[in-house]
């Protein structure tokens, strides 16, 4: 486990050895990182190019199988902006050094992430401690791996004696409908195939209950946020122009979505309709950027600490979050 999240570790010598972006005048393109299976309201202006059109750079769209690969691409230089990065990942990464900051919430999901238990093992949040020694799927590193602990630490599951798997949802979706794990975790399209064959071990209303909160977060590098800061207002200012254009024109909107997000039409509309997104005010406001997204940040760090997955959590991480970009979107 900790090997997994060494791979996110930053040397000095690795950050510079990143060279750093163009200069304003002469940055010609950028690379966004965004997830498929996992549609969004800004696709929309993902597939038309507003964000192209506005940026006045090309915009390349890259898709990556977990937000910890996100972090990775970015420390590396070749990613500028993640769209949707889990607040896990991102929080594991800016705790080991990674130069990352977040600029936005993209979407909270409590209903699109969450582990199933596969139909013939019989087992449930009664009887969860059965879970021991069972083989489980679980993108590790994640918003989901950490929903994970959090719901077997409430049901008091030993996650130590799990046969654990790293796995992406993708992945862990075709080897749970084969019926080769006992329980699999994941979200979006992956998930919505799992609940064919089995069981939410805790619905999202409970875990809920406890305090598991689940949401992605709108990153940049330092370098880019330093560097082109009228270009990461625009992305956002797009972002909320696409969040608009969905609310007032679903049906024009969710065709182009499903496309964009590789998906058929009805999944698509039944994963985005449990998708929340917040826009400037709600951004700015306590809940999020203005206070608990910080808090949230924290709480995951200290509890990955107590586990001895990362070596330490930053004392505060409200330097890592920059309400800034987001006060300027008119």
């Amino acid at each position: 486990m900790k090997r997994v999240f060494a791979t996110l570790l930053i040397s000095a010598a690795t950050l510079i050895a990143v060279p750093g972006l163009a200069a304003a005048d002469d940055l010609k393109e950028i690379t966004v990182a965004y997830f498929l299976e996992w549609p969004t309201a800004n696709q929309v202006a993902q597939a038309e190019k507003w964000y192209d059109e506005a940026l006045g750079v090309k915009v390349n769209w890259r898709a990556f199988d977990s937000g910890k690969d996100m972090a990775a691409a970015m420390v590396a230089g070749e990613v500028q902006i993640a769209y949707s990065m889990g607040i896990v990942p991102f929080a594991v990464a800016v705790s080991e050094g990674a130069p990352l900051k977040t600029v936005g919430v993209a979407l909270s999901y409590a209903e699109n992430d969450n582990c199933v238990v596969y139909k013939k093992a019989a087992i449930d949040k009664a009887n969860a401690h059965e879970l021991e020694g069972k083989k489980v799927a679980v993108p590790v590193g994640t918003v989901t791996h950490y929903k994970m602990l959090r719901t077997l630490d409430h049901l008091g599951v030993d996650a130590s004696k799990l046969d654990l798997v790293d796995m992406v949802s993708a992945d862990a979706a075709k080897a749970f409908i084969q019926g080769d794990l006992t329980m699999a975790c994941g979200w979006g399209g992956p998930l919505r195939r799992m609940k064919g064959h089995g069981w939410e071990l805790m619905t999202a209303k409970e875990q809920e209950a406890i305090g598991i909160r689940v949401f992605d977060v709108i990153a940049v590098t330092n370098d880019f946020a330093e560097q082109h800061p009228d270009l990461v207002t625009k992305f956002l200012e797009v972002t909320d122009k696409a969040i608009d254009y969905l609310e007032d024109n679903p049906e024009e909107a969710k065709p182009v979505i499903a496309q964009a997000a590789g998906m058929d039409l009805k999944e698509s509309n039944i994963v985005l309709s449990l998708f929340e997104f917040p826009t400037r005010d709600d951004q700015v406001s306590e809940l999020w950027l203005g206070g608990g997204v910080q808090s949230f940040m924290k709480e995951v760090a200290d509890f990955y600490v107590e586990r001895g997955e990362i070596a330490a959590a930053l004392p505060d991480y409200a330097p890592v979050v920059d309400t800034s970009f987001y006060e300027k979107v008119e």
